[in-house]
């Protein structure tokens, strides 16, 4: 074991030369490689025309992204992680290859909550949306990310960097491989042997799936790299989206789909059915009952009582279990355990 630690520590030290050149060569190449192979043989046949355009915005975001932050992620985090390795929980792991594997796994898991978070709160999901606009999935669509959703990961990748004391390489290759299979699941590919990869890894069929417009479906599989997170927690669904996108009319170009994110009307992902709205208002009115109607809580039950019962709709069709009629008609039972 200690030959495999000392193989370990001098590839890594050797890396750590020329860590952010070898990063850009290799995400550069595996982009290229990616885009040929759906380029060649794609599982869905997009339109030409609007592929292109799909591709063009995406790349733009990159550019503006680039531009815009090209100082504040890399540099911030490279000096953190230089002021802080070894102080956090990584410091009491000797031996590197558990250290680079804690430190995976940590970066992974932290990923997934913060993935499911921006589906869970409007706050956040009013700049995730912009990611999820794109009509036309490919590997490009990696990039289609909000500025302020970056800095916010940003913010959260100095946490992380801050608590487990992660040194740059470590910090370098975490950044390189989730950026790699981010890449990958947004690939518009299908392979033989994927449903058994997506057993441990997010595949591109495990994320279409998330980028579907039906929103019982793209709130699930949030994984960036491992899909054990979503299989733990409850959140994995296996099934082929009719539709990727998101439903409310969505302008497709750059400053239009930035000006998105700070647009707070007609949220996509809180969209409600009508056909359940009296069951929402029904249940909002107990939630207001037990709390004996007192003022200024009138929004709070109503998006409670939405989240729950939709909750537990979208449970039922994963599962493929049709509701009890009589918990269809009665939203006090629906809501029995959490009023």
């Amino acid at each position: 074991m200690s030959h495999l630690n000392a193989f370990f520590e001098s590839i890594i030290t050797r890396a750590a030369l020329t860590s952010g050149e070898l990063a850009v060569t290799v995400l550069l190449v595996f982009f290229v490689v990616l885009s040929t192979i759906e380029a060649r043989a794609p599982k869905i046949q997009n339109p030409a025309s609007g592929k292109r355009r799909s591709i063009q915005i995406n790349v733009n975001f990159f550019f503006f992204n680039s531009a815009a932050l090209s100082l504040l992620p890399v540099s911030s985090l490279l000096l953190l992680a230089e002021q802080y390795s070894g102080n956090g929980l990584l410091g009491y792991i000797a031996n590197p290859v558990w250290k680079v594997i804690v430190s995976f796994l940590a970066f992974d898991l932290m990923y997934y909550l913060w993935h499911k978070a921006s589906h869970s709160f409007d706050c956040l999901w009013i700049f995730h949306r912009v990611h999820h606009s794109d009509p036309h999935l490919t590997v490009s669509t990696a990039f289609r990310v909000h500025f302020v959703e970056l800095l916010i990961i940003t913010a959260l990748k100095a946490v992380y960097i801050v608590m487990l004391g992660a040194d740059k390489t470590i910090v370098l290759i975490n950044e390189t491989i989730t950026t790699l299979f981010v890449m990958f699941h947004h690939a518009n590919v299908a392979f033989r042997g994927e449903k058994l990869l997506g057993r441990v890894i997010i595949a591109p069929y495990l994320h279409r799936v998330h980028h579907s417009t039906e929103r019982h479906e793209h709130d699930r599989n949030y994984g960036s790299v491992l899909s054990v997170w979503d299989r733990l927690f409850g959140t994995c669904a296996e099934l082929e989206p009719v539709k990727v996108g998101i439903k409310n009319n969505v302008p497709q170009d750059l400053m239009s789909l930035l000006k998105l994110g700070f647009t707070n009307a007609a949220v996509p992902a809180a969209a409600v059915p009508e056909h359940i709205k009296p069951m929402i208002a029904e249940a909002a009115y107990f939630k207001a009952k037990k709390r004996g109607f007192s003022p200024g809580h009138e929004l709070r039950d109503w998006l409670e009582a939405e989240r729950e019962i939709i909750r537990l709709i979208c449970k039922s069709r994963l599962q493929k279990k049709p509701m009890p009629k009589q918990k269809m008609l009665n939203p006090r039972l629906i809501l029995s355990r959490y009023v």
